[in-house]
């Protein structure tokens, strides 16, 4: 038997997995073997939290308030649990993608909207994931950002080139990237030996220290629950294990969602481990570190040549596998909302020229990934709100249709969202 394959880019491919869907629906296995063919879309969205916007904002989060927000990055990652088990939801359910129930449901002047403000999302995103690749190479080789940022360009060509050799190549490869990132942060705590004490209450006790904290909440709000991924996690299931039914459906979302919650576990440790050891070594020592290049000098002399590099090279692998992420969201969007599409190398190309003009005019990389996840965070109510209305109309969604308590929990977490994101609109104009 074989597995339908999901097209992130309308390449479409068969191939045979060691245990099949229909097996595994069936519960012909048990445990992990059948788990096994579900895997893998959440670990391509989840690169999306990994990203090195992340990277700049918890890294000053953790400077300037030790392990205070950490608990911001646990509330947004159960925020992103719901918000990609949603996603995920809509494609198994439906065998289309969030962009193209839009089009369907909307009328055509808001589709062309939404499709506008998402690539205005995406651009964002892709100015701090190659920024963040390229200034992993800066740190890592000393090689000039200009340079660097054109070796960027040609290692995300590289990742998309595994799509041609069909879904499971990519979600390996994108899989071992993340795995890299995990050990490196691993090592990374290990060495820093935070305050454990003082970890367990920032992630469990909720608290603001002034208005720059709000800010920066927001901004890692931003850099956590990605608007592309929301996109994006629709099309990663919209056909890859077909359901003939609402039983099957009801079977194949239920395996998904151990892929989601596995996945969105590893990025929120990733996430908080770049906080608690910012907060153990920096603010424990009076530094306030609000640029990547000072922290990762910084972290070479207070830990050692071996964690500074380990640092360096977890931003260049999050910038180079979240990079071929963005253009994978880009292609959906535009196919989803206004039924076009253009070559994906073609969209890589043209999603390069930001960024290098950014770097070209000397603009500093780490204010550059800030201000980007705080655009990020206006977006997310443009893809969450759809996505709410959509899982909550049973006539769309059958079987798998929002049961009250989650579509409640959903309109809380959007509440949450826009509430923030005025504040930020406020606090920028006044």
């Amino acid at each position: 038997m074989t597995e339908k394959s999901y097209s992130y880019t309308g390449i479409q491919k068969q191939r045979k997995s060691h245990v099949s869907a229909d097996v595994a629906l069936r519960g012909d296995v048990k445990g992990l073997k059948r788990l096994l063919p579900f895997l893998g879309p959440a670990f391509i969205a989840s690169v999306a939290y990994l990203d090195p916007g992340n990277f700049a904002t918890n890294i000053t989060a953790g400077s300037k308030y030790g392990y205070l927000l950490l608990w911001v990055i646990a509330v947004s990652n159960l925020m992103a649990v719901l918000i990609q088990t949603l996603s995920a939801k809509l494609g198994i359910a439906t065998g289309m993608n969030l962009p193209e129930v839009a089009r369907e449901r909307f009328p055509r002047a808001v589709s062309i909207i939404l499709w506008i403000q998402s690539e205005l999302v995406i651009i964002a995103t892709d100015l701090a994931e190659f920024i963040g690749a390229a200034l992993g190479l800066y740190l890592l080789f000393g090689i000039p950002m200009l340079p660097a940022a054109l070796i960027t360009t040609a290692g995300s060509f590289a990742i998309l080139e595994l799509q041609r050799r069909g879904f499971r190549a990519l979600e390996a490869g994108i899989a071992s990237m993340i795995l890299i990132v995990v050990l490196a942060f691993t090592f990374q705590v290990i060495v820093a030996q935070p305050d454990m004490g003082a970890v367990v209450t920032g992630i469990f006790t909720p608290n603001f220290q002034g208005v720059d904290s709000i800010l920066l909440a927001a901004g890692i709000l931003g850099a956590t629950v990605m608007p592309h991924a929301i996109y994006l996690h629709s099309s990663l299931t919209q056909n890859r294990i077909v359901g003939k039914n609402d039983t099957e459906k009801k079977q194949i979302f239920k395996l998904e969602l151990m892929d989601i919650i596995i996945a969105m576990v590893i990025a929120g440790a990733v996430n908080m481990a770049m906080v608690i050891i910012s907060a153990a070594l920096f603010f424990k020592n009076g530094l306030v570190i609000e640029d990547l290049e000072t922290a990762f000098q910084q972290f070479g002399q207070l830990a050692g040549p071996s964690f500074a590099i380990s640092f360096g090279l977890g931003l260049l692998i999050a910038g180079l596998s979240s990079s071929s992420v963005g253009t994978m969201a880009g292609d959906v969007v535009m196919q989803g909302f206004i039924k076009r599409r253009i070559n994906l190398y073609l969209r890589r190309a043209i999603t390069t020229i930001p960024p290098l003009a950014i770097i070209m005019l000397g603009i500093d990389a780490t204010k550059a990934l800030i201000t980007s996840q705080v655009i990020l965070s206006f977006g997310i109510a443009f893809a969450l709100i759809p996505l709410i209305i959509f899982t909550s109309n049973k006539t769309i969604m059958g079987g798998l249709v929002n049961h009250r308590i989650t579509a409640t929990l959903g309109w809380i977490i959007a509440a949450i969202v826009v509430s923030l994101n005025l504040f930020l609109i406020v606090e920028m104009l006044f």
